[in-house]
């Protein structure tokens, strides 16, 4: 790490301490009332905001996520967190330009008919974004890296992963139910993109023709990418937050609202890559023009399973099942040795109701999100590390949204959906490669089968199987519980085996016989 570096960090520091013990000092001298407890909270969240956009852009995306995460910040440092923006002062363009001649050579000016270096469109602490004009008069957008900005962000990554190392291992059972380690883990590798914009390129690439069903929706074109310069079609239009919804027609901001949300869902459920970063910065609307996605520097990405879940939870969410929703969340992540489930289960059939009909004028969902994940880490529930991303794509999402379309409800949109994301479930469940695995899952199953159902057979002539019939799944198993649970479940799994293997080989004889050849 840098000196200069360093000594950031540690004025920082210092200054976050320093007013510490002075807000301690003040409150030891007067008396304490409610609002002046209120107000000292207030000036600490502020003071951390401000700390993190001290600190740089690896800082921010971290105070940007905890502003989801109420389970491990107070709730008023993540309210405040929510308006943690990415900026950072004006870097002259003769800083700037020799980061364009090593990546687009000295002839760089050559390429265009202008370039506003006077102006940029953004300024932000990983890059700058100027106006431009190619030579064959297309208007463009030209992302520059600032120099120097990746080894900064690089240290940045690996001293916070040695934090988390030493504080994991200092706090065990803090730990055991938020995995700083694998959070953190997921949060780096969603980011690295933004540390090369050839990746972010490919990122925008997938995203496009992922948008193509989406007749409101656009990803700028690439026309050009290295490692520290991109240059993308420029999105017209403002920023969602800027723009004035009663410029469009109100069918037309409804259209948009409706496919910003349903894209989201895809990516989620059923492409599994997602943007992550979808705040309203990030969305360009302008009235007659489908709306605009940018910046897909910080992408996500989940597996099938962790997809599933998650639409699970929805599905409960839009059913207005708190039991069923509380069964899910437990089966995305895990339970501690301390859990208490039945009291989670409880939790949500509270907070469910509340949720289910609100539409987002109503309702904030990244703060929901936060209620859930709060309640989780009380009662002892680990969840999966990728919440934190996906808590902080929801919620901006949300936000976006909700400047141009407050009437939409996020389950609403989901229930429209659901059709889609079910069908593509069946035809992945239906795939060859989906039946090859299901075949060599048979195979090894059909080895200890038989075995496996005389074990329940025998334990239910001994009377030894227990059934518990419980609202949601149970904290406690007793090893006899344990036993015969493995055994139903691998049973079971060899039921679906045998009756996926036959669905693949009934739509494989049908294939056959309307072949053409046929």
């Amino acid at each position: 790490m840098s000196a200069a570096r360093a000594r950031l960090l540690a004025r920082v520091a210092r200054n976050l301490l320093t007013r510490e013990v002075t807000a301690a000092t003040g409150a030891w001298h007067h008396r304490a009332t409610e609002d002046s407890t209120h107000a000292r909270a207030q000036r600490r969240a502020v003071a951390v905001r401000e700390a993190f956009e001290q600190l740089g852009p690896f800082y921010i995306k971290i105070g940007q996520i905890l502003s989801t995460r109420e389970d491990i910040v107070p709730a008023p440092i993540a309210k405040e967190l929510e308006n943690l923006h990415d900026r950072a002062s004006l870097m002259p363009f003769t800083h700037m330009e020799p980061v364009l001649e090593a990546a687009l050579g000295r002839g760089w000016r050559r390429m265009f008919q202008s370039f506003d270096t006077h102006r940029p469109l953004g300024t932000a602490s990983l890059a700058q974004v100027y106006a431009a004009r190619l030579d064959n008069g297309q208007p463009v957008a030209v992302k520059v890296q600032r120099p120097h900005i990746r080894h900064v962000v690089e240290e940045d990554m690996k001293m916070l992963q040695r934090a988390a190392r030493h504080f994991a291992a200092r706090a065990p059972v803090f730990n055991a139910t938020i995995d700083t380690k694998a959070m953190l883990g997921v949060i780096l590798d969603a980011m690295r993109p933004e540390l090369d914009f050839v990746l972010e390129a490919g990122n925008m690439d997938r995203a496009r023709v992922s948008a193509r069903s989406f007749p409101l929706l656009n990803v700028p074109d690439v026309l050009d990418a290295t490692p520290t310069v991109l240059i993308q079609g420029l999105a017209p239009g403002t920023s969602i937050r800027d723009a004035d919804p009663t410029a469009f027609k109100l069918e037309e901001r409804i259209a948009i609202g409706r496919d910003i949300l349903a894209y989201m869902y895809q990516g989620y459920f059923t492409d599994m890559t997602f943007h992550a970063d979808p705040h309203p910065g990030n969305i360009f609307v302008s009235p007659g023009e489908p709306a605009t996605l940018i910046d897909w520097g910080m992408v996500g990405h989940i597996d099938r399973r962790l997809s599933m879940s998650l639409m699970l939870i929805l599905l409960s969410l839009s059913r207005n099942d708190g039991t069923a929703l509380a069964k899910a969340w437990i089966d995305m992540g895990k339970l501690t040795p301390w859990a208490d489930v039945s009291a989670f289960a409880q939790d949500m059939t509270t907070l469910v109701p509340k949720i289910t009909t609100a539409s987002l004028e109503e309702l904030n969902f990244g703060t929901t999100l936060a209620q859930v994940l709060t309640h989780s880490t009380r009662r002892g529930i680990q969840t999966s590390p990728m919440v934190s991303i996906l808590g902080k794509s929801f919620a901006n999402t949300d936000g976006s949204v909700r400047y141009l379309a407050p009437e939409l409800s996020v389950t609403g949109i989901f229930q429209e959906q659901m059709r889609t994301i079910l069908f593509d479930y069946a035809r992945d469940a239906l795939s060859e490669t989906q039946a090859a695995r299901t075949a060599m899952e048979l195979l090894i199953a059909a080895q200890s089968a038989p075995g496996e159902l005389r074990g329940l057979l025998r334990d239910l002539a001994n009377q030894e199987l227990t059934v518990q019939v419980a609202s949601v799944a149970k904290q406690r198993f007793s090893p006899t519980e344990d036993r015969i649970d493995t055994r139903l479940k691998k049973v079971l799994r060899t039921g679906a085996a045998l009756t996926a293997l036959a669905l693949w080989r009934a739509d494989h004889l049908y294939r056959q016989a309307h072949s053409p050849r046929n």
